[in-house]
């Protein structure tokens, strides 16, 4: 269930993570669930901005995207390596060992992952490059920021959380897999409650 309200001047959505579909990797090799991407719609090769979630049964090439800045976090497993061949016979080596560890990544670079044992479940940032720039944070716990960009997504990494924004008397529950989407927000106070964790993602456009 999507649910959109329109508080202190920002958009709302919030997106339930058992409402996300399961689609076939680019390249075959696994299983991705798209939580939000703008434009709505856009296909792989369209959009300026894309956030999903995936399951990695084995090792094996990543998709490759030419012009896109990846971030991946891992959200559960024992992680995985990630090789990338800078040179012929040069390999920088990206570990996700720890739940939350993060990663970037061109999305143009030849990379190979390696499971350090047993499936994993990672979170996917993917922006294109000279349209939108993205940050990726990690709130752990009970706290208060000020969210200020074109698009916030707190997307629930674990456990549960409550989050209030600006002057509402209601909390927002975010459980695991849970994302709320905020459009616009201006200086937009957000309190955070719980003992789960939330991926902050701030987006901001380079293109108008």
């Amino acid at each position: 269930m999507i649910v959109a309200v329109v508080e202190n001047r920002a958009t709302t959505t919030l997106i339930r993570g058992a409402d996300l579909v399961a689609a076939p990797w680019k390249n075959g090799g696994g299983v991705t669930r798209e939580v939000a991407a703008f434009p709505e719609g856009a296909g792989l090769d369209a959009f300026v901005w894309r956030v999903s979630v995936a399951d990695v049964a084995q090792a094996g090439p990543f998709s490759r995207f030419a012009g896109i800045d990846r971030t991946l976090v891992l959200l559960s497993g024992a992680g995985m390596l990630l090789d990338e061949k800078v040179e012929t016979s040069t390999t920088n080596t990206l570990a996700l060992i720890q739940p939350l560890d993060i990663a970037q990544f061109a999305g143009e670079a030849q990379i190979d992952a390696c499971l350090v044992d047993g499936a994993t479940r990672d979170f996917n940032l993917m922006v294109r490059r000279g349209a939108a720039v993205g940050e990726t944070e990690v709130w752990r716990g009970a706290t208060q920021r000020t969210l200020s960009a074109d698009v916030v997504l707190l997307f629930c990494a674990s456990g549960s959380v409550s989050v209030t924004l600006g002057g509402e008397v209601q909390p927002r529950v975010l459980e695991a897999d849970d994302t709320l989407r905020i459009d616009t927000p201006h200086a937009l106070s957000c309190a955070v409650e719980g003992a789960g964790a939330l991926l902050a993602i701030s987006i901001r456009y380079t293109e108008r």
